[in-house]
């Protein structure tokens, strides 16, 4: 019972913080360019509750981590999505910039958050050893999650953050059309994520381009991050 709630402190903890600052630094980077819309309704906070999505915060991350705590004991997988921060464009100098950059703020937080975090594992060993081991995996996790928010983020279908980020970088009329797919844009991930994986399985194929895409890049960003923090990350 205790290896179970320390493994749901180890995978809950992190990704509240991780979305939390994510969101936040929506609102900063829109509130540093003259909106000030999300700190009218609130959402220029630190506090998780302000960010909250019913469904993409509580029921839906539930759900898999109880069940995977249940079946396999640990905690494999995890998908959610937090309250979008409000952003008006229209007061930006350059709205399809400046939603380029407010769209960049939160993987960038993350980014910062997971080189923190190797920064802080450098203290480890200053801690009692059992209170080490807990810290130094409380870390790996906070870096991990930090990583696959950032990196999820950015692929590039509106509204995920790396689809705005591409509306602002393609040409005019290309990025009109791209936008447009924000309509449709969550069903889309939902897709690649769940439907296509669990339908080529019960074909005899195996079709995963999101898990595919981060497993390739993802221990590439954790080595970076290790490094550019002060760790010997091998070869």
């Amino acid at each position: 019972m205790t290896d179970m709630i320390l493994s749901f402190a180890l995978a809950a903890i992190p990704a509240i913080l991780a979305i939390t600052l994510h969101e936040a630094a929506h609102g900063y980077a829109a509130w540093a360019l003259g909106d000030q819309t999300a700190r009218r309704m609130g959402r220029l906070s630190l506090n998780p509750l302000a960010h909250v999505d019913r469904v993409g915060t509580i029921l839906l991350p539930g759900f898999l981590l109880i069940s995977q705590l249940l079946t396999v004991g640990r905690v494999e997988f995890m998908f959610g999505w937090a309250k979008p921060v409000p952003v008006n464009a229209s007061v930006f100098k350059d709205p399809r910039r400046g939603m380029m950059i407010v769209a960049a703020a939160g993987p960038a937080m993350n980014f910062l958050l997971a080189w923190l975090a190797g920064l802080a594992l450098h203290g480890v060993d200053l801690l009692p050893q059992s209170t080490g081991d807990v810290a130094q995996q409380f870390l790996f996790y906070f870096i991990l999650t930090n990583l696959v928010l950032a990196l999820f983020n950015l692929l590039p279908i509106p509204p995920l953050d790396g689809g705005r980020i591409a509306v602002g970088l393609l040409p005019l009329e290309l990025a009109r059309r791209w936008a447009k797919l924000e309509r449709a844009g969550i069903l889309i991930v939902l897709l690649l994520l769940f439907l296509v994986p669990q339908l080529s399985q019960s074909l005899g194929y195996r079709i995963d381009p999101v898990h595919d895409a981060l497993g390739a890049i993802l221990p590439a960003a954790m080595r970076w991050v290790l490094i550019l923090s002060g760790h010997d990350a091998g070869a």
